[in-house]
């Protein structure tokens, strides 16, 4: 196989860069590569970014865990994972959410980490404690993020 670099392409990746730290929107430089033999072009990205989600793996796994972990609201949650305040045409859903909870449970997101999931499976109804990912702290010992006040599970 012979490949060369095929040019730089910029892509918007968004989240906290850190914990506690706010939401904002950056722009990386993702290198292209071209087969020389079949002309296939493909991009190479950070190990932040997932492949076709403008959020980093970062900031969803921080939403999952938020939304159904510590039993954060959807607008708490994308307050403190989103940086855009534009909340669509339904305030108080943010379908994202939903979808990466789906896409999670049934392994097309984080494909790589064991996924429980509880309750029901048909129909899929994404929901606060549904979908745990795990190699999180037992949820015995609460949830504590900033801003937010330490309790146990809320079942």
């Amino acid at each position: 196989m012979r490949i060369h670099g095929h040019g730089l392409v910029q892509r918007q990746q968004r989240g906290p860069p850190g914990p506690g730290q706010p939401a904002r929107t950056q722009v990386l430089a993702c290198r292209r590569y071209q087969c020389q033999g079949c002309g296939a072009v493909w991009t190479v990205l950070p190990a932040s970014a997932v492949a076709r989600k403008h959020f980093s793996a970062a900031a969803i796994a921080l939403a999952l865990a938020l939304w159904g972990l510590c039993g954060l609201g959807v607008e708490q949650v994308r307050g403190l994972v989103n940086d855009w305040k534009h909340t669509g045409a339904m305030p108080g859903r943010w379908r994202s959410l939903g979808r990466w909870a789906e896409q999670v449970a049934t392994g097309s997101l984080f494909s790589a980490l064991e996924v429980h999931v509880e309750g029901p499976r048909a129909p899929w109804r994404p929901g606060p404690r549904r979908c745990c990912v795990a190699m999180h702290r037992p949820l015995s010992e609460g949830c504590h993020w900033p801003g937010r006040p330490s309790r146990g599970p809320a079942m």
